[in-house]
């Protein structure tokens, strides 16, 4: 990946250069940035995913002689539930689709200039004529990309973020688009976040959103300090004591010393730079609710390896984690993990660089299904 070069899916800028001049700042329209594109599934197969259990799918139809005019409805869906083909103005939206298809997968790495950190997933959304979702917006990056047909995007700032009443799909009471293109195969749209945008299938279409993680404050601390807590084996063995508490008349009222209790707590676990980190690389690497795993496999000598589709991985200064679990790691095996984490997999050769104690992890690994072997002719 050289990221100083020109790169067709970026229209000609280099990342470094979309990443200066677009990325949260402003949105880009690239004609013919994945030339001879096709869908990464068919309808049918596309259906299928939808009706299964482990697949987070949604269905947006848009009736204008029924009140509300936008209905919502949450999959899993057979077949037969979902509206006839020759009806206009209905959406699937099937999320997530990286993770069971090995052509998505293979797409959404292809936006790997961005760290994996913020990279979330990869959703389709499958239209018939008139089919949308309405104007909106969103808290996150989104590349729209055409796989089929053909889709109009209007998009524009959002002065007015506020919603039409009594929908259950959310739609901006009072959208204002600024510019309006319609996307054939092979065309994409950056959108930064917060940027409103309505896009309309011109017949029956298909479009890729591959979308990024937006971390939230409030949310991202709650799961941090919880992972801490796990991890600390005096937040479980520190009870609060108060043996000089006297009696009160008013019972009510929390206890300056319990306060003082807590707020102790907290900073007691903020105070060691490292287990934030810890945390931090665990929640960010932790595995979707519908993702599962299967093991059983086997690490023979002379062969590599290479990461699961479904499977997260990441690395700081002094962790390798995966899957939600956090590794110490140093020197030439710290090096190595990086590099799979990087590459998504190691040669032959690089595997048996590896110490026992990692050689036994990628064992490990291969056994719950996270990683799976390689032969030498697949490096």
């Amino acid at each position: 990946m050289d990221l100083h070069e020109p790169w067709a899916l970026l229209g000609g800028l280099t990342p470094r250069q979309f990443m200066r001049r677009h990325w949260q700042r402003a949105p880009l329209l690239v004609r013919q940035a994945w030339p001879g594109v096709t869908p990464p599934v068919a309808r049918a197969e596309l259906f299928g995913l939808a009706a299964r259990d482990d697949v987070e799918s949604r269905l947006v139809v848009r009736d204008d002689s029924r009140d509300p005019a936008w209905q919502l409805r949450r999959g899993p869906f057979a077949r037969r539930a979902l509206p006839a083909l020759r009806r206009a103005g209905w959406t699937l939206l099937v999320q997530g689709l990286d993770l069971h298809v090995e052509r998505a997968h293979q797409m959404l790495s292809a936006f790997r200039f961005v760290p994996d950190a913020r990279l979330d997933d990869l959703m389709v959304s499958y239209a018939t004529d008139g089919g949308g979702v309405g104007p909106h917006l969103d808290s996150y990056d989104v590349f729209l990309l055409q796989v089929q047909g053909r889709r109009r995007w209007r998009v524009g700032p959002v002065p007015d973020e506020s919603l039409v009443e009594g929908m259950p799909v959310r739609i901006l009471r009072n959208f204002r688009p600024q510019q309006e293109w319609v996307l054939e195969p092979g065309d994409m749209l950056y959108l930064p976040p917060r940027w409103g945008h309505d896009g309309v299938a011109i017949g029956e279409c298909m479009t890729c959103s591959i979308g990024f993680r937006v971390p939230e404050a409030a949310s991202l601390a709650g799961e941090l300090l919880a992972r801490i807590a796990d991890h600390d084996e005096d937040v479980r063995g520190g009870l609060y004591r108060d043996p000089q508490q006297e009696p009160t008349d008013r019972p009510g009222r929390i206890p300056a010393r319990l306060q003082a209790f807590a707020r102790h707590a907290v900073a007691r676990r903020l105070r060691e730079p490292r287990a934030l980190l810890q945390a931090l690389g665990e929640v960010l690497t932790e595995p979707k609710p519908q993702v599962w795993f299967d093991g059983q496999g086997v690490l023979a000598p002379g062969q590599g390896v290479r990461l699961d589709r479904r499977t997260r991985m990441m690395y700081d200064e002094h962790h390798v984690f995966i899957n939600g679990e956090s590794y110490r790691a140093g020197g030439r095996d710290a090096r190595l993990m990086a590099s799979l984490a990087d590459k998504r997999h190691l040669r032959v050769a690089e595997v048996q660089g590896c110490s026992p104690a990692a050689s036994g992890l990628l064992a490990e690994w291969v056994a719950q299904g996270w990683v799976h072997p390689l032969d030498a002719g697949d490096d």
